[in-house]
């Protein structure tokens, strides 16, 4: 009779340095966690006793960062008075756009009530934040109402900006060869960019049947959700070709200047991913600012430099800016759109006034806590920090964030410290993922396994775990 083996069975042959212990971490599956998921309760869990520190808490947002908040500070405090203010009924598992790109989710996988996700006790004002007034301690929501607080916890996450590309509008998506498998309204329950990416994968296949279309997978100036999507795209797509033995012309353009920020990934991209495909184009430093969506033509801007003049005193040759505009022919796009924080922050005093993170959350980076506001603190993508706009980040955020308001509220010293953790799953082709896992000094591995790695079980544990972690543990405040 053949052994029927396990996941933990599978995880110890495939990694023999991974220990059993730390095998059951990764998978999630402690005796604690296990119980979490089959009974949905933290009854076996050990807490710190409950805090008995008194304010009114405004958490603004429904999305990963603000739920977590309000699950973990509702458990924190032994009378908590919470409000969180958040228009969206629908909560979306927004990691699952991607997998809805390759057809391995449908919509229904990522979606779940937001009623079913804010914890008992909390207040929901079903609205949306339109002015913070962080001098009255208070904020405006759309319908004109002000809601008072003593504390507040700034989650909105971030928005997107397709009207910045010139010629493009969100009506476009979905049409003559345009993807982007970000769009969605979390507001209006839907996560179109998923499905949408999907039938685009279709169609690029189709073409290539016929011939060799040409693709371009596009990442923008600014700071973006998640980071590795772009090139997911690109290689899922790819990928989907190369199974049926089909190719097609493809270009990832980047404003950046390498594959990827943490030089074990970027070797590993540069070494064994794009060879493998041998159909791929890089531009370097390529902004998307303008589309022909009928002409099919995308143009941008190219930022480069050129050597000046020797210095004699530097002892170097002085290095000379240049900018070009770039039109480049298509069949086919997908579409990363720049991104900022929304205009509710940007337009307050909350956002960082100056430097690169203009418009970004103004808080220190390590403890969470607003630089000017001590009663404000943030968690999530609205953050203007360094490193961290990924799910895995915003559940780093958390007990940081968390601890520290507390100890504000206590008047204690803020000892919790973000390190700027962020992880992002880069899925290399269908069935292998390289676990990108980084801080503030560099890669940051969870687990004894090189950073740069593409492995399949990875795949398994991103398609087959990550999502009900998120829900179960993640949602809430639990781990």
């Amino acid at each position: 009779m053949k052994e029927k083996k396990t996941l933990l069975n599978i995880l110890e042959q495939e990694t023999p340095k991974m220990s059993r212990r730390d095998a059951l971490k990764f998978m999630g599956i402690s005796p604690i966690a296990a119980g979490v998921i089959a009974q949905g309760t933290s009854g076996s869990i050990t807490e710190a006793k409950a805090s008995s520190a008194k304010g009114k808490i405004v958490i603004v947002g429904g999305g990963a960062g603000a739920i977590m908040a309000a699950a973990r500070l509702n458990r924190a405090l032994s009378d908590p008075d919470i409000t969180i203010i958040a228009p969206n009924e629908v909560h979306l598992y927004q990691p699952g756009q991607v997998f809805m790109a390759a057809g391995e989710y449908t919509f229904d996988d990522i979606a779940k009530n937001n009623a079913d996700l804010i914890p008992d006790g909390v207040t929901w004002i079903k609205d949306a934040v339109e002015t913070f007034d962080p001098d009255n301690n208070r904020v405006v929501i759309r319908s004109g109402e002000a809601i008072a607080y003593d504390y507040l916890v700034v989650a909105t996450g971030l928005q997107y900006h397709y009207e910045w590309i010139e010629g493009l509008s969100i009506d476009d998506i979905g049409k003559n060869g345009i993807s982007s498998v970000y769009l969605n309204d979390p507001e209006k329950g839907t996560a179109d960019g998923g499905s949408i990416t999907h039938q685009w994968f279709k169609d690029v296949h189709a073409a290539a049947k016929e011939g060799n279309p040409r693709v371009i997978c596009t990442q923008p100036a600014t700071a973006i959700k998640c980071g590795g999507a772009p090139q997911k795209i690109l290689y899922l797509s790819d990928d989907y070709l190369k199974r049926d033995g089909l190719s097609a012309d493809f270009v990832f353009a980047t404003n950046s200047g390498s594959l990827f920020g943490v030089p074990e990934v970027n070797e590993t991209l540069v070494n064994e991913v794009q060879p493998r495909y041998g159909n791929i184009t890089n531009k370097f430093k390529h902004n998307l600012v303008a589309i022909d969506t009928e002409k099919k033509v995308a143009t941008f801007e190219h930022k480069y430099q050129i050597q000046g003049e020797y210095d004699e005193d530097l002892e170097e040759y002085d290095m000379i800016d240049k900018e070009e505009k770039v039109q480049l022919e298509y069949d086919f796009i997908h579409i990363v759109p720049p991104m900022s924080a929304p205009d509710a922050v940007v337009n307050s005093p909350l956002g960082w006034q100056k430097g690169s993170g203009k418009g970004w959350l103004e808080v220190d980076r390590e403890t969470l806590q607003h630089r000017r506001y001590k009663n404000v603190f943030g968690i999530g993508d609205v953050l203007g920090v360094p490193k961290g706009k990924t799910g895995g980040s915003a559940r780093h955020h958390a007990p940081v964030m968390v601890g520290n308001l507390i100890a504000e509220m206590e008047h204690k010293e803020l000892k919790e410290k973000f390190d700027g953790y962020t992880v992002c799953p880069l899925k290399t082709q269908y069935g292998k993922i390289i676990l990108a896992e980084f801080d503030y000094n560099g890669a940051a591995p969870s687990f004894p396994l090189a950073v740069g790695e593409q492995r399949w079980i990875w795949w398994a544990f991103d398609l087959y775990m990550l999502k009900p972690m998120y829900w179960y543990l993640m949602m809430r405040g639990l781990m």
